[in-house]
């Protein structure tokens, strides 16, 4: 298995010119149908919430667009949490954007109310959301919302309506850059939170988020055993 350093050193060389060759050959355009933005239904008829991951840094460029608390932009990421009495405890090691009561992402404007069925935070949103529903075939990065629907080189497209669709070269090259950008900072990020990881005693009814900066509290401010 390669170290994330080495990963790091491949994301950083990646072309954004071939990558772009390769968003143009799979194609896409955006449809504004919500699917990368709403919860998913199960075959069992039940859902699951939205999961997109955001970085520290990027939570609190949303929060500085609006003025928003922590709790507002991100929850912690639900894997590795257990339910407790009085809800989810236990550590994990990212963040989520946050949902709404449907478990819808929290940012989305679903059309009702005169709204256009789009991102309330769209000059702001995460790496992951500029760039969906592609990712990069590093084994360091994340592979959003399932399996790879489409591939081409490196590039991975994943289950979005918009697959498919002609795509201008400029286009392509922004979203690849974006790309290339988002493989590079998930890998700073898994190394920062290696290196920043701390073993901690978590009480009852806590939770803990272990990212690039140490232990945080559900509010972001570092968590300290009392």
């Amino acid at each position: 298995m390669r170290s994330l350093e080495a990963e790091l050193t491949e994301a950083q060389s990646l072309s954004v010119a071939e990558l772009a060759d390769a968003i143009e050959a799979i194609g896409f355009e955006c449809t504004r149908c919500g699917g990368c933005c709403t919860a998913a239904e199960r075959e069992d008829g039940t859902s699951e919430d939205h999961t997109a991951t955001v970085f520290p840094e990027e939570i609190r460029e949303i929060q500085r667009s609006e003025d928003y608390d922590w709790r507002d932009v991100a929850r912690p990421m639900p894997y590795g949490l257990s339910d407790g009495t009085d809800g989810p405890e236990g550590e994990t090691f990212e963040w989520a954007l946050q949902t709404d009561s449907c478990g819808d992402c929290a940012f989305y404007d679903d059309g009702e109310g005169g709204g256009d069925g789009s991102c309330t935070v769209y000059g702001d949103r995460p790496l992951l959301c500029k760039t969906y529903p592609f990712s990069v075939a590093l084994g360091g990065t994340s592979q959003p919302m399932g399996e790879a629907v489409d591939e081409e080189g490196m590039v991975r497209a994943h289950e979005c309506e918009g697959l498919g669709r002609d795509i201008s070269r400029e286009d392509a090259e922004e979203l690849a850059a974006a790309l290339k950008e988002r493989a590079v900072r998930e890998l700073e990020e898994a190394i920062a939170v290696r290196e920043e990881y701390a073993p901690v005693a978590v009480e009852s009814g806590d939770v803990v988020v272990h990212d690039s900066e140490g232990a945080k509290r559900l509010d972001g401010t570092a968590y300290s055993e009392e």
